[in-house]
């Protein structure tokens, strides 16, 4: 299982392809409309939310609301495209106009410089549209393709804000349906009501200061079996593949499984989970510090992976950066941007994270077939509680 996407940030559409999806699986449309609609949502999002209404047209691999086993296309079409379409527009235009449009100046935190001396660009909009955050509503997409499967596996995920600027959500015991009902409701995705007041006074202050805030966001997956994955290739090791898709989302910087960097100031008895066995449950862990991995293979246990996110770099006091022509030093410019996007982060790991936990599924079972797939995971299910 694997996918494409395609599209600039102010261009026509954006485009997900992905292979590898089971026929004979029921999906709609409006379920992928909802993971979209989610992404937009958050506190301290900026304009663009108002602009573009995000939503999915299934253009292939779905007939009458079942998979047919081949590639599964869908766009998302740029609404705002139409005020853009002499900037990014795929007709040839003439040296005067290009010379006009041309973008020089690299803004810090982001690719445009890296970019552009890997591609050989002088015009810097070449990179900056791609490299947008933008693309990650392609990589959502994606992600409730993959979230249907889990969801007809009877496995469960949810996103959500841990930290916003330094202000911590108090940990609390709930399942994954209340985590996302409690998620849902707030503006900024956090668990904790009084720490989601102080997030917000934390983003109004940013947004009055002209800067900008990150955060820490948190995955939680109930219902995986134990076992998924694999310890005998480094590439094969689910944890590091799920740890690889959120360090790649845009501003991310970070990841840690449970404990996971505190595990270096902890002694080994308080970091690794004690097994124990039941007739009810089969092997099962007494804790979960480890965050439902070990050796590269899940556990059993619920999986709990965290994304560290980095201030958005476009600033409203912006920093100081060299045009590449004249090689003077200027303020970096502004492009449309957010406060905080944490809120809306979480909704994107959730999905990234999603896609991973079944592509690992997926490599483990015959999935050609839905049902067939369903009838093998349960089997295996039952194997190794009784095991």
């Amino acid at each position: 299982m694997r996918y494409l996407t395609a599209g600039e940030s102010h261009g026509k559409q954006l485009t997900t392809i992905v292979e590898g999806i089971p026929a004979r699986m029921p999906i709609t449309k409006e379920e992928i409309n909802e993971s979209l609609i989610r992404r937009q949502k958050g506190y301290g999002r900026g304009k663009r939310m108002q602009i573009e209404k995000d939503l999915v047209d299934i253009v292939g691999g779905v007939r009458h609301g079942y998979t047919l086993g081949s590639p599964i296309s869908m766009v998302i079409r740029n609404d705002d495209f139409k005020h853009w379409i002499d900037i990014m527009g795929e007709d040839p235009i003439d040296e005067d106009q290009k010379i006009r449009r041309v973008v020089t100046r690299p803004r810090p935190g982001h690719a445009d410089l890296n970019g552009s001396l890997k591609y050989g660009h002088r015009d810097m909009r070449n990179i900056l549209e791609r490299s947008s955050a933008r693309e990650t509503a392609a990589r959502v997409a994606a992600g409730a393709v993959a979230k249907t499967i889990l969801k007809q596996l009877d496995i469960q995920i949810v996103g959500y804000v841990k930290q916003i600027a330094g202000i911590e959500a108090e940990e609390k015991d709930l399942t994954v349906e209340e985590k996302m009902e409690i998620s849902e409701a707030s503006p900024v995705r956090s668990l904790d009501e009084e720490a989601g007041k102080k997030m917000m006074e934390a983003i109004d202050q940013a947004k009055k200061e002209g800067d900008s805030i990150g955060g820490v966001c948190e995955v939680c997956i109930e219902g995986m079996p134990a076992g998924i994955g694999s310890y005998v290739h480094y590439d094969r090791k689910l944890d590091g593949r799920v740890a690889g898709a959120v360090n790649s989302i845009n501003a991310f910087k970070g990841v840690e499984f449970g404990v996971g960097f505190d595990a270096a100031r902890k002694n080994g008895s308080e970091v690794h989970d004690e097994i124990a066995w039941s007739e009810e449950k089969g092997y099962y862990r007494k804790t979960n510090r480890l965050g439902g991995f070990e050796g590269g293979m899940t556990t059993g246990m619920p999986i709990i992976v965290k994304g560290v996110m980095k201030p958005i770099p476009t600033l409203y006091k912006p920093l100081q950066s060299v045009d590449i022509e004249s090689k003077e030093a200027f303020n970096a410019s502004i492009e449309r941007s957010d406060s905080c996007a944490v809120p809306a982060a979480a909704v994107v790991m959730e999905h990234v994270v999603a896609f991973e936990i079944a592509k690992g599924l997926l490599e483990q079972f015959p999935h050609d077939q839905f049902p067939k797939l369903k009838e093998a995971i349960d089997q295996y299910r039952e194997e190794i509680r009784c095991f």
